[in-house]
């Protein structure tokens, strides 16, 4: 604002004084011109009477050229101007300068200007006009300044020519007027934008001082300095700006007191209740077993019964395990148990550890790493439940009739100098656009009417976003429907490191969206 106003200003000022400098210029040479022409019109008036007073038998023209200029000569060293007569008219050729003009010693010829001259060749008319003043000093320096030459015609009894009489007058002082006109109007103006930037700093200051003091406090709650409130002073605008602003910060410390105790009793409602079905679901468990080994000496339904039962309680239980994990992330009571891991060898082992399923299924996983480690510092146990989750979510979205082609779920490992990466690439039903962001939700389903056939709870995916974040990493997806799909899990090289990019691109490379060399 300060700028601005400065800037502002400063175009304002410029164009008052120019507007000021040209008037006074044209006050100051209006008046100059008025003077130095009724004086002009004097000398002239003089020398008219004083040549009638000259008797008709003198014929001698130098002579009375001599009489009638050296009066006015030294008036004119007197009064400040110069005096040039010439003539007669037409009867000299190359003007002034061709010879036989009279002037004021040290004066120019060429003072005159040529259009004023050719001006008295062709009328009588008085007529003035400005021009630049050449004098030679003993020196034989030569000066120049402006000023204005009026011009008159007078007629010499002796020959009866018409002669012309130029009187030089210089503009020095209006030239010191308009120069001290001009100081002043600097030095106006310079203290003038002095005192508009004094003025308006003092403002902005007074409005942004509380503006500043707002975003303080704003930058303490959202800091989650919740009771950190706006001083109140006066009645003004500001003033009911900081109370309205105290306003919004008590009602979001109160409402983000209840969506906290909510959590929180959410929190330990799903843990209490997760904990509290242990003690039951043993005993089903024990039950269900007993049904279960002795499902041969049952009919076919019980059997079956006995079996599906089985089955129900294994999910069950580990929707039981992934709620008290998912418990522990929202009490934020879970730690990293940190060592060095290869992430080659836990592609592999748990690749073998899901063969039994992907057999089921009818797909093949294939691993594709480097021949050398590929090591992390990260939670081995964390870290193989990530990839664990990501492949059986492969498996079970893979398509089986594409066995042995395209089909195939691809495990890619690969690292560089900062991270290290395991990206899964299935080429099952994929996913819709927008449904990439949504895909790590708790219990959320792109089918909702799709049958879990892996058992699985819902939760998987969720557990290894919070175990990737755990690991200061990311887990990214991508997919388009029928093309199917690639979840991708970035961890530092080194525990609390900063990731920039990933070794692996998140695109795979036989998508048509993938750039090659492009590590998205």
């Amino acid at each position: 604002m300060v700028a601005s106003t400065l800037v502002l200003s400063a175009v304002v000022i410029s164009a008052v004084g120019w507007f000021l400098l040209q008037q006074t210029r044209e006050g100051l040479l209006q008046h100059r011109v008025d003077a130095v022409v009724g004086e002009a019109n004097a000398e002239t008036k003089d020398a008219r009477e004083r040549l009638l007073a000259v008797s008709g038998t003198d014929v001698d023209s130098q002579g009375q050229q001599t009489e009638l200029v050296t009066p006015i000569i030294q008036r004119g060293v007197t009064r400040g101007f110069s005096v040039v007569l010439g003539g007669p008219v037409g009867g000299i050729a190359g003007g002034l300068e061709g010879g036989g003009a009279r002037s004021t010693p040290g004066l120019e010829l060429s003072s005159v200007p040529v259009s004023l001259q050719e001006h008295f060749d062709a009328s009588a008319e008085p007529a003035w006009t400005y021009t630049k003043i050449r004098t030679v000093a003993e020196s034989g320096a030569v000066t120049e300044e402006p000023g204005i030459v009026v011009g008159s015609r007078v007629v010499l009894p002796a020959d009866g020519s018409a002669y012309t009489l130029y009187y030089l007058f210089p503009l020095n002082e209006e030239r010191e007027t308009l120069a001290l006109v001009t100081r002043a109007l600097l030095t106006a103006a310079v203290l003038l934008l002095i005192l508009v930037a004094g003025l308006t700093w003092l403002v902005t200051r007074q409005v942004v001082t509380p503006i500043r003091m707002a975003r303080r406090v704003a930058e303490r709650l959202a800091a989650g300095r919740l009771q950190e409130r706006l001083k109140v002073s006066g009645e003004d605008d500001l003033a009911r700006l900081a109370t309205s602003f105290n306003q919004m910060a008590s009602n979001l410390q109160r409402q983000i007191r209840q969506l906290e105790e909510l959590s929180r009793l959410q929190r330990r409602f799903v843990a209490d209740v997760s904990h509290e079905l242990r003690t039951p679901l043993t005993t089903v468990r024990m039950a269900g077993d007993v049904l279960h080994d002795a499902r041969q000496a049952f009919d076919p339904t019980t059997a079956r019964a006995a079996e599906l039962l089985q089955l129900e309680l294994d999910r069950f239980e580990t929707l039981l395990v992934d709620l008290l994990e998912i418990s522990r992330f929202d009490a934020g009571a879970a730690v990293l148990d940190a060592d060095d891991v290869n992430l080659v060898d836990v592609a592999h082992r748990v690749v073998d550890m899901t063969q039994a399923l992907a057999d089921q299924r009818g797909v093949r996983v294939v691993v594709q790493a480097p021949d050398h480690p590929c090591l992390a510092e990260a939670d081995v146990r964390r870290v193989e439940r990530i990839v664990r989750n990501l492949i059986t979510n492969a498996i079970d979205h893979a398509e089986s009739d594409r066995m042995g082609g395209p089909g195939d779920i691809v495990v890619h490992v690969a690292g560089d100098d900062h991270s290290a990466a395991i990206a899964v690439r299935d080429y099952g039903v994929g996913l819709a656009p927008g449904e990439s962001a949504m895909v790590f939700n708790r219990f959320w389903r792109a089918d909702p009417a799709r049958a879990r056939t892996t058992g699985g709870t819902g939760l998987g995916l969720s557990i290894s976003l919070e175990d990737t974040h755990l690991h200061g990493g990311w887990l990214q997806a991508w997919g388009r429907p029928h093309e199917g799909a690639q979840f991708r899990v970035t961890l530092p090289r080194r525990a609390g490191g900063a990731l920039r990019q990933s070794p692996l691109p998140l695109v795979p490379a036989d998508s048509g969206e993938h750039v090659a060399g492009v590590p998205t």
